[in-house]
C-alpha cells in the first residue's frame, strides 16, 4: 500500500452506509495515490441502458454474443464515459495494466473487439465512475465506511452481481455485523 495505496483493492461498503448510489457497494479501485482515488462499482447493473445502446451510439456492428453482456453503474461521475475492467489477456493501445490479474481499457476499441468477440476473456463495462479527492478516501476508511478486500476473477467476473457484496464480505473472513462502529476512550 505504501506506493500504490489502495491501487488494485476492492472497498465494501459498511452494512450502516444507506447512501442509495453506494449502499451494499463493492468498488474497484484503478487508481490510488496522493491525488486521490478512482475506481468502479461492480455490482450495481444499468436497468435502462445497454450493451446493444452503447455500440449503436458508436456504429458499431455486433454478432450475436453468446451471452447476454450487460452494464454497470460505475459510479456518480460522468455516466456517459465507459470504462471496460478486464483480464489481461487482452492489451491494445488505451489500457492500463492495474496488476497481474487486471487492467482498464477506455477505447472504442475494446467495446468493438467485446462486439465482435475479440475482446478480453472477462470484462465488465462500466458507465461513470468514483473518485476521491486527496486523502478523502483514507478518511472515510478511517471512519469505517468502507473495508478493504483483495479483489479475485472468481468475484469481479463470475460472481452475480447481486452476490458480490455479500460475497467480497465473506472473504474478510469475520462476521461484518460484529463490528463497533462507535469508538470509545480509555
Amino acid at each position: 500500500m505504501v506506493n500504490n495505496y489502495l491501487t488494485g483493492k476492492c472497498l465494501v461498503s459498511m452494512p450502516h452506509i444507506d447512501d442509495e448510489i453506494f449502499s451494499r457497494s463493492v468498488v474497484y479501485i484503478c487508481m490510488h495515490n496522493q491525488d486521490g482515488a478512482m475506481g468502479f462499482m461492480v455490482n450495481k447493473l444499468l436497468k435502462e441502458f445497454y450493451f446493444s445502446d452503447l455500440i449503436s451510439q458508436f456504429n458499431i456492428s455486433k454478432t450475436t454474443p453468446l451471452e447476454p453482456i450487460v452494464l454497470h453503474q460505475g459510479g456518480p461521475l460522468e455516466r456517459i464515459r465507459g470504462f471496460v475492467l478486464h483480464s489481461r489477456d487482452y492489451s491494445k493501445d488505451g489500457t492500463l495494466a492495474i496488476d497481474d490479474n487486471f487492467a482498464v481499457s477506455s477505447s472504442i476499441n475494446v467495446l468493438s473487439d467485446i462486439a465482435f468477440g475479440k475482446g478480453p476473456r472477462y470484462n465488465l463495462i462500466a458507465l461513470g465512475y468514483s473518485s476521491w479527492s486527496p486523502r478523502q478516501l483514507e478518511r472515510e476508511i478511517v471512519f469505517n465506511n468502507w473495508l478493504v478486500v483483495d479483489p479475485t476473477p472468481d468475484l469481479l467476473f463470475k460472481t452475480k452481481d447481486e452476490e458480490k457484496w455479500q460475497r467480497a464480505v465473506d472473504e474478510l473472513g469475520f462476521d461484518i455485523g460484529r463490528i463497533n462502529l462507535h469508538t470509545g476512550r480509555a
